[in-house]
C-alpha cells in the first residue's frame, strides 16, 4: 500500500461557538487539543495539513503545514476538506485521499488509521467513514480527490452538513467496536473538557 496516497488532515477551522474560544489551542493536560491530535497521527503520514484560521499557529516540524479555509466565513468541515484537496493540487502533490481528523477528539485509537487505509482496497466508494454504536463519525474519514469538482460545486450551492452531502454522493462505513469509555468524546463545551480531564490517562 502506497503511504503517499494519503494526506493527514486535521480540521481546526471551526468557530468553537459552544466552547467560547478557539478550542484547538485549549490545554488538556500539558498539550493543546490540536497538539494531542498532531501527536497521534504525525508518524502515520508523510505530511500533515492543519486547516485553521488561527494566524498564530506555528509548527516547527516541516512536515506540518497550516492552511486557512479556501472560502472565508468558517462554513464548516466540507470547506476544510475542499481546502485540503485544493492544497494538494496547487502544490502538485500525488495524494489521492484526504484522511480527516477533528482537532477536538483526542482519545481516538490510532488503529483506526490503518483500518481506513485498508478499506480503500475493499470498496469502490470515494468516501469512507467510521461508525460505532450506530453513530457515524463524519469527520473521521477518507475523501477521494476524485470528489473535488462535485464537492466545490455543492458547497457553492450551499451544502454545509457533512451527513447530508455524504448521503448524496454515497459512502462506505467501517463498523468498529467501542469500549465502555467513548474514545470519540468530542470536546464541544467546557463540560466536555472537564470530562476529558477526568479521563486524561486514557489518551
Amino acid at each position: 500500500m502506497n503511504e503517499n496516497n494519503f494526506l493527514g488532515t486535521i480540521l481546526a477551522g471551526g468557530k468553537s461557538s459552544r466552547f467560547g474560544e478557539d478550542k484547538s489551542t485549549t490545554k488538556l493536560g500539558d498539550k493543546t487539543l490540536l497538539d494531542h491530535t498532531v501527536g497521534k497521527i504525525k508518524n502515520e503520514f508523510t505530511e500533515i495539513l492543519v486547516i485553521s484560521n488561527n494566524k498564530e499557529l506555528n509548527f516547527k516540524n516541516n512536515k506540518i503545514h497550516v492552511v486557512e479555509d479556501c472560502i472565508e466565513g468558517q462554513l464548516g468541515p466540507l470547506v476544510g476538506i475542499l481546502t485540503a484537496m485544493k492544497w494538494v493540487l496547487k502544490n502538485k502533490k500525488k495524494y489521492k485521499w484526504i484522511a480527516s481528523f477533528p482537532c477536538d477528539t483526542p482519545f481516538f485509537d490510532t488503529k483506526i488509521i490503518n483500518e481506513l487505509k485498508i478499506k480503500v482496497k475493499e470498496t469502490s466508494k470515494k468516501l469512507i467513514f467510521l461508525n460505532s454504536n450506530k453513530k457515524r463519525h463524519n469527520i473521521f474519514g477518507l475523501w477521494s480527490l476524485d470528489l473535488i469538482e462535485i464537492l466545490e460545486k455543492d458547497i457553492k450551492n450551499n451544502f454545509r452538513k457533512v451527513e447530508l452531502w455524504a448521503d448524496k454522493v454515497g459512502y462506505e462505513n467501517i463498523n468498529i467496536n467501542r469500549e465502555k469509555f467513548d474514545r470519540f468524546l468530542n470536546i464541544n463545551t467546557k463540560n466536555d473538557l472537564e470530562e476529558a480531564k477526568e479521563n486524561l490517562d486514557k489518551i
